[in-house]
């Protein structure tokens, strides 16, 4: 996730519950019936945003956070504290990654209850958490040396292939799927599914009408971009035509005046405005991006392009593979072109 357009003159978000950001295993209620509380997480995002929704006969949660105890044992604090005798009856999780599905599982185990997401994403999480450290697929290999991996990084990637399966508990065998339009009764009231594209293969943003907000999960996060990148599993893919087409339709689908419960930093008003923005800034990474292909670059040449603080180890990998979907977005626009040579690395040109 990439920190951006704070200071590129677009008209300032209005930020909301500021001096309400819930302590540890504690609620704060943002609209009626919906409740924020904050999981713990490492490194620059240390925290993810999770919703309590009051149900019928109990609690719906949207998102769960890592697998981890310390969190586990926040979650159990809160089921103690605040659900006043009511059962966790259903989990909703907007997409696949571990701090959203985390503990997914073991709620859905403790309570007896459902899980509700997206088809793809669900089946998605179960092939990546069935990879095991030893399962580094030789296609995988390729597509990062093409990337311009040296020899060093590949190794890394060898030692990290593997370890998505510790970040959750395990799914159940079924779930309850959720599609792009499909209207679901939380507590009486109609929430709305909206999926979106391009940060993961179909993830749910739930749109109320009647309490005018949207959980957006990292969709449309308020000051960072979602990680939109090519992973090996789909090596030609073009997840960022994805990722902008959804802005488009959300802001020609759904109100301005929705207040947006976002995954990570803080709940915001200004929906449109922030869907302009995230289309506008990849589209000026598309720009720049066929500048600095003046000259033949591998995709790990083109960061500059991109990112404005530096790329570390720790981010080297999504950052590949976020400038390999700015490059075939170009490519499918005609922006640039692409030759492998006899190592098979790609270098990509002006067209």
């Amino acid at each position: 996730m990439v920190d951006n357009m704070s200071k590129r003159g677009f008209a300032p978000l209005h930020y909301r519950f500021e001096d309400q950001v819930p302590g540890e295993a504690e609620l704060t209620e943002v609209a009626k019936d919906v409740f924020w509380l904050r999981l713990p997480m490492q490194g620059r995002l240390n925290h993810i945003n999770v919703w309590l929704l009051r149900d019928y006969d109990g609690w719906t949660i949207v998102d769960t956070g890592l697998n981890r105890e310390e969190v586990q044992q926040i979650w159990q604090r809160v089921f103690d504290k605040h659900l006043g005798g009511k059962p966790i009856t259903r989990v909703i999780a907007t997409h696949l990654h571990s701090d959203h599905t985390g503990n997914a599982g073991w709620i859905c185990r403790k309570w007896d209850c459902e899980l509700w997401m997206s088809r793809a994403d669900f089946y998605m999480c179960k092939v990546m958490a069935a990879d095991g450290p030893s399962d580094v697929p030789d296609d995988a290999i390729r597509f990062y040396r093409r990337a311009g991996f040296d020899d060093d990084r590949l190794e890394r990637y060898r030692q990290r292939f593997g370890q998505f399966g510790a970040n959750i508990t395990p799914l159940p065998a079924g779930f309850r799927r959720i599609e792009d339009g499909q209207y679901i009764d939380i507590g009486g009231r109609e929430w709305r599914a909206a999926s979106g594209h391009g940060h993961s293969p179909e993830h749910i943003c739930l749109y109320c009408p009647e309490l005018k907000v949207i959980i957006g999960g990292d969709q449309i996060l308020p000051k960072i971009t979602p990680n939109v990148g090519v992973q090996p599993s789909e090596p030609f893919a073009n997840p960022l035509r994805g990722f902008i087409n959804t802005c488009a339709r959300f802001r020609e689908r759904l109100p301005a005046d929705l207040l947006v419960l976002p995954a990570h930093e803080m709940l915001y008003e200004g929906l449109h405005e922030r869907l302009t923005e995230l289309i506008d800034w990849h589209e000026v990474c598309l720009e720049k991006l066929y500048d600095l292909c003046g000259e033949p670059k591998r995709a790990v040449d083109c960061f500059p392009a991109l990112f404005k603080s530096k790329i570390n180890d720790y981010s080297f990998f999504p950052a590949t593979g976020e400038s390999i979907a700015h490059l075939h977005c170009a490519l499918e626009r005609r922006m640039l072109k692409v030759e492998e040579d006899e190592n098979g690395v790609a270098w990509w040109t002006q067209a």
